[in-house]
């Protein structure tokens, strides 16, 4: 049984993929690892590049892009996991969600093993994401969208209120980067889980296509008993929309994706009057593309 497995889900991002997986390559610890590279039919000659720079990544070629979960699930059934409860014994220890676009510092996979290792009662952890930039990547620690949080995001009060517990739980900016602290979700660029989580709570859910995926995840983990955390004293260079911003879909999918998240876990919770407002505001921000969504029956 391995340590760590790592599922990389790729879409024509060859060159971020090469620069990630030489940066994994170089990891330092005393730990096993195994890379899994997912290819949702790119274009640029990524599965080449893989073939012939890296012969011990094992990579699955798809032919067809079924979206961000599609590919993961891709990748997490060929580490030997498959649903609530069925996992195979050589399946690792730990899975790794991590993005091509994302550069890990040599001690950074062994000190987050050593981290969840030392606090049995996590189920998923990430590190600090920083941009080229240096500036902190918002999404690596979150509060998931409830209604009222995600009110406070659209109507503008989290961006004036930053500081505010209240009104900066989307990004969690009340808090300092610099603090471990449990949070709702981390981000799927980075995001290991432990393999009892998994068994607890199953694969990704591939209703989803490039976003909210990871936010599903986490809120599934959580119900069946185990904590997120956010470990700063971990940072990884993350590029963010390396992919994304390649496609007109993205704008989209996100909108979707927060319909999908409101549906399945806050609508039957939620009063009418604050269930119009959620509605006009996925709509606003969806345009007139995300309609027949919002008519869909559910």
């Amino acid at each position: 049984m391995h340590d760590l497995g790592i599922v990389i889900v790729n879409w024509n991002t060859r060159d971020y993929l090469k620069r990630c997986l030489e940066t994994v390559q170089a990891s330092e610890g005393d730990f096993t690892y195994r890379v899994v590279v997912v290819d949702n039919a790119s274009t640029d000659g990524s599965p080449a590049m893989v073939r012939q720079d890296f012969p011990t990544v094992e990579l699955i070629a798809s032919e067809t892009n079924g979206g961000y979960p599609y590919g993961n699930n891709l990748g997490l059934r060929a580490l030997g996991f498959r649903a609530v409860g069925d996992v195979d014994a050589a399946a690792p220890r730990y899975a790794l969600l991590l993005n091509p676009d994302t550069e890990v510092p040599p001690a950074a996979l062994y000190n987050m093993l050593q981290f969840m290792d030392s606090r049995p009662e996590i189920g998923v952890a990430g590190p600090k994401l920083v941009l080229p930039d240096g500036n902190l990547d918002l999404a690596c620690r979150r509060s998931f969208p409830t209604p009222t949080v995600s009110l406070y995001r659209f109507s503008g009060l989290s961006k004036l209120f930053p500081t505010n517990p209240r009104f900066g739980r989307y990004n969690m900016t009340f808090a300092d980067p610099d603090q471990e602290i449990e949070v709702d979700s981390v981000v799927g660029a980075y995001m290991q889980v432990r393999r009892e989580s998994i068994a607890a709570a199953g694969l990704l859910d591939e209703t989803f296509f490039m976003y909210g995926e990871d936010l599903d995840w986490a809120y599934r983990i959580k119900a069946a008993g185990w904590k997120v955390y956010y470990h700063p004293q971990v940072v990884v260079k993350h590029v963010k929309r390396a992919a994304s911003r390649q496609s007109q879909k993205a704008l989209f999918e996100f909108q979707r994706a927060m319909l999908i998240f409101y549906r399945k876990h806050y609508r039957k919770t939620t009063p009418f009057w604050l269930h119009a407002i959620v509605m006009a505001g996925i709509l606003l921000k969806g345009g007139p593309e995300i309609w027949p969504e919002i008519r869909r029956p559910v």
